[in-house]
């Protein structure tokens, strides 16, 4: 099997108001093959989706039901320590939740957290590990 990932699908309570969040507060733009029952996220190289949880629990056959932390964060990594500030200042703004402010981390970087409408985790970080291209994929 190849390594690669293609698509994320979060299972969200409210469409709606997860699809309003990524387009207003992250300024991001819906996939054409998005309809009123999911929402798709074009990225650089995959694809992020928003579907009702139910609806994804019911496809997977597993129960719907969960809370609390979820198991796994998504990130965002910047080119500069900079940028993820700019961000968390933009974000602030917007009212999006800040988990955890950015600050120098224990491995080298510097991170901080947000939370989109659903309390999905999402990292930004600049990670001076990383090598990114000028698209923000990361060779």
């Amino acid at each position: 099997m190849e390594q690669r990932l293609s698509i994320i699908t979060l299972g969200v309570e409210n469409l709606q108001e997860a699809e309003r969040f990524y387009l207003e507060k992250f300024g991001w733009t819906k996939s054409p093959q998005s309809s009123e029952s999911i929402t798709f996220l074009q990225l650089n190289g995959l694809q992020l989706a928003l579907y009702p949880r139910e609806k994804l629990a019911e496809d997977a056959e597993v129960e719907a039901a969960g809370n609390g932390f979820k198991g796994f964060t998504m990130a965002y990594c910047t080119r500069t320590e900079e940028e993820v500030d700019n961000l968390f200042a933009d974000f602030e703004a917007k009212g999006v939740r800040i988990v955890k402010k950015p600050h120098k981390a224990f491995w080298g970087g510097y991170s901080g957290y947000i939370a989109d409408s659903e309390g999905n985790l999402w990292e930004i970080a600049f990670n001076p590990f990383l090598k990114m291209d000028e698209v923000g994929n990361i060779e």
